[in-house]
């Protein structure tokens, strides 16, 4: 069974536009800012916390999508707040995993190393994740190749370790996910408490910690 980073994991069977409420006062001071990565961090805010409710996303939605800008922090908020809700909707999704392809590839192609490879992080997931007809450019091999290039490039970065290994859980490699569980689980620190949430599931899925058998960190004092 294919367990999922993200929600938008779902089947969209029905175009459904959200209906939010752009005036929601926790997003008031993004709003005021015209600032989409404010809007995105404020719902990621909630979302660590475990105080979001299912209006949050929408209104967050309703609130992004009221702009336009041809810029990556919007393509990336956009995107990013789309599959958010995608999580919520599900069989209603329609096409926000669709418009969270669309933008995360526009926040790429604008600047491909956005927020540390955010946008990067993002669409693979989502090509790794959701189900091929709802999907213009990529699929699972696309996305777990572009998840595998991010890690190459930037090992340093737990979150793209993190995204790596939950692709390779997603597709029933739990092998493969066993050593980015293991960086990542060593730069936990750096991860924010719903990424530290994940951490903690996919090293349950893979047989916990003892079969996960991580090397012991190396001393600084050692050559």
């Amino acid at each position: 069974m294919r367990s999922s980073l993200l929600a938008v994991t779902l089947v969209a069977l029905a175009s459904c536009r959200p209906h939010g409420n752009a005036q929601n006062p926790k997003f008031a001071a993004a709003a005021e800012a015209h600032d989409p990565i404010a809007v995105y961090e404020a719902l990621e805010a909630l979302i660590d916390a475990q105080t979001d409710k299912p209006s949050d996303r929408e209104d967050a939605y309703a609130l992004i999508t009221s702009w336009e800008e041809d810029t990556a922090a919007y393509a990336f908020a956009r995107a990013a707040i789309a599959g958010r809700l995608a999580e919520n909707r599900g069989l209603q999704a329609g096409g926000l995993v669709t418009e969270a392809e669309a933008y995360a590839r526009k926040a790429r192609e604008k600047e491909p190393d956005f927020r540390e490879g955010a946008a990067t992080h993002l669409l693979g997931s989502l090509y790794v994740a959701a189900p091929s007809r709802l999907l213009k450019h990529g699929d699972s091999e696309t996305g777990i190749e572009l998840l595998e290039k991010e890690v190459e490039a930037h090992p340093e970065r737990p979150i793209g370790q993190l995204r790596l290994a939950s692709g390779y859980i997603t597709l029933g490699d739990a092998d493969s996910a066993k050593e980015p569980l293991c960086a990542a689980k060593g730069m936990e620190d750096r991860l924010g408490a719903g990424d530290r949430r994940l951490l903690a599931k996919l090293i349950e899925e893979v047989g916990g910690a003892a079969a996960l058998a991580c090397p012991a960190p190396v001393s600084g004092a050692e050559e």
